[in-house]
Parts: C-alpha cells; structure tokens; sequence
C-alpha cells in the first residue's frame, strides 16, 4: 500500500544531449515526486523524454547525455536524505540496484547469450554482497527465479534456450536482487503479447504488495498504466503536462494531449469507444515550437498556445491534480 511519504523528490531536473549551443534540451524541469509504496505511471509518446528521465534519476544517461541542473533526493527508511546527483562513482556504485533498480528498454535482449542465468544472477550479488558464500549466492539466484514463477532448474539455461517473457521476467529477477526500495520499469512489456504482457504486469503487482518497494512504471500505453498505476504523469516535448491519480486521468483528462493518448488505445474494461489517435508527429526536440510545444497538434488550440510555455500547477477546485494548458489558465 501506497502512503504520503516520499521515497524520491525530483526537483527541477533538467537533461541535454550534447553541450553548447547545438544541445538537445530532452528533459526540461521536471518536478515530480514518488511516494513509498507508490507505482507511479509515465506516459507518453517515443521521444517524449520518459527513458531520458528514468536514465538522468539513476545517472546512467548514455554519452553525450549530462544533467544540467536540478536535484534528485532519495529518502530512506531511517536516516538523512540522500542527493543522488552529489554521489560519488563508488557511493553510486554501492547505491545503485541495491536502493534504485532499473528495468532497461529491450529487457529481453539485454541479458548476456552467453552466460548462464546463473552466473548473470549470482555475478550482480557477488558484487553488492561479498559476504556471501557460493551455495548462498545460488539459493539466492534459485530464490528470485522462483519469485517471478521461473523454475529453478532454468539456472543452467542460455538466455536463448528462454522464452521473451521468461526473459524478461529473469530481468526483473535480477532488478530485485538487492531488494532494493525503487524499481525503474522501462517499456518492461513491449515486445510482448498480450496475454504474457498481462501475466508479468500481475506478477509485479503481486511482488510490490509482497515486497513493498515503489515503482516507476515507464510506457507509451496508457491503457496498461491506467490499470496497474496510482499516479500517472504525461509527458510531451520534454516536460510533464499533466499529472493525478490513474481514476481522474480515465475519467477527465485535463489535457488535450492526455485526452489524445487515452482514445488512442482500446479501452480493457467498459464501453466500447472509438478510436481517434493524435494528428501529426512528436516535436523535433531540436527545434521545439513556440509556446505549448503540443500546439501544433491540437484540436483546442486558440491564440495564447503559441505565445508562452504554460506552467504545471494545480487547477481550481481539483485538489491534488496539476496541468500545463492554456484551457485551465486560472492556476
């Protein structure tokens, strides 16, 4: 269960790609905080700065990527607070997958063919937990297979002799190796069917309720966060444009890019709706349009899109909702 109580604060953050003048800015101020015990759904379209923000908070942004401003602050069970972004390489090292996980993009493919899970499994703990003997490090290995429904004589198998979902489920095994207290999903479903997609997405529920770590849930389905999130925040161009509980974003979508998403996948549950999608394409994050950088693409757009980026805040009479859109001006 989810409480009031954070368990990470980003404040502020901003990512580019590059530096001087030809920098891509691809994650710009962000604000957005994770409560313990949360999963916290983030939703939007390729290149709309989801994977940046997941990469930027756990610091493996891939070169010429570099954080340029900003605060991430982790808060523990018991004592001080923690800035991520201050971390020395090994306080980093120590922290990382033991405090913070992250479920790469492309799980499936980012296990190494040639090793066996076991020693794919047993090589993360032998690094993080030293002390551990030999046969402590298998049973652990055999333990965590078990935990995502994975037998444990699949330890002596290649990643090749798996199927894609006990791939995938092998990664997230391994994402919960150290126990740690935030688990970063990147896209975990998306070369997956259906009926597997929805197999892995119960099992995670069942492993936070048994578990109780917090999650980050990263994908451009709306509809898998609408059922499985808490909270949902939408991202367009770089910035959050709207963030509230997973309900309220179902039922009245403040924002037109949010209202868009949503009637561009089938709803699972309820009436039957038609499907509408979104004109247009995402913006070239190199040459961002004036004012509401979704201006271009929205059915509601009215003179004061174009003139000036509109601030995420709160909208009157909605209290624990935000958005950024001329429509709800008021805040």
């Amino acid at each position: 269960m989810s409480s009031t109580a954070p368990v990470l604060e980003i404040k502020g953050l901003n990512v580019n790609y590059g530096l001087g003048e030809k920098a891509v800015r691809a994650v710009r101020d962000i604000n957005l905080t994770l409560h313990r015990g949360e999963v916290l759904g983030l939703a939007g379209e390729s290149g709309s700065g989801k994977s940046t923000l997941a990469y930027g908070v756990t610091r493996l942004l891939p070169p010429p990527g570099v954080i340029t401003g900003g605060e991430v602050r982790y808060h523990p069970r018991e004592g001080a607070s923690i800035d991520i972004l201050s971390l020395e390489s090994e306080q980093l090292r120590a922290f990382r997958w033991s405090e913070i996980s992250l479920v790469f993009q492309g799980a499936m493919n980012s296990l190494n063919p040639v090793h066996t899970v076991r020693s794919q499994l047993t090589d993360v703990i032998r690094a993080h937990r030293p002390e551990m003997s030999k046969s402590q490090r298998v049973e652990r290995a055999a333990s965590l297979l078990s935990l995502v429904g994975i037998s444990a004589d699949r330890l002596s198998s290649f990643p090749h002799q798996l199927s894609g979902g006990m791939r995938q489920r092998v990664m997230i095994a391994m994402a919960l190796a150290l126990d740690p207290e935030i688990v970063i999903l990147d896209e975990p479903t998306t070369a997956l069917d259906v009926v597997m997609q929805r197999q892995i997405l119960k099992q995670l529920t069942r492993l936070r309720n048994e578990l109780d770590f917090s999650v980050v849930f990263i994908t451009h389905d709306i509809s898998l966060l609408i059922e499985f999130s808490d909270r949902i925040a939408i991202m367009y161009g770089g910035r959050i444009v709207e963030e509230a509980k997973a309900k309220e974003i179902y039922h009245t979508a403040h924002h037109p890019y949010s209202h868009g998403l949503l009637h561009s996948f089938p709803a699972l549950h309820g009436p039957r709706r038609e499907l509408t999608g979104i004109p247009g394409s995402p913006p070239d994050l190199t040459a961002m349009p004036s004012g509401c950088a979704f201006h271009p693409r929205c059915p509601k757009v009215f003179e004061a899109c174009d003139q000036k980026v509109p601030v995420l805040g709160p909208i009157r009479g909605d209290a624990g909702r935000t958005v950024a859109c001329w429509l709800h001006a008021e805040h």
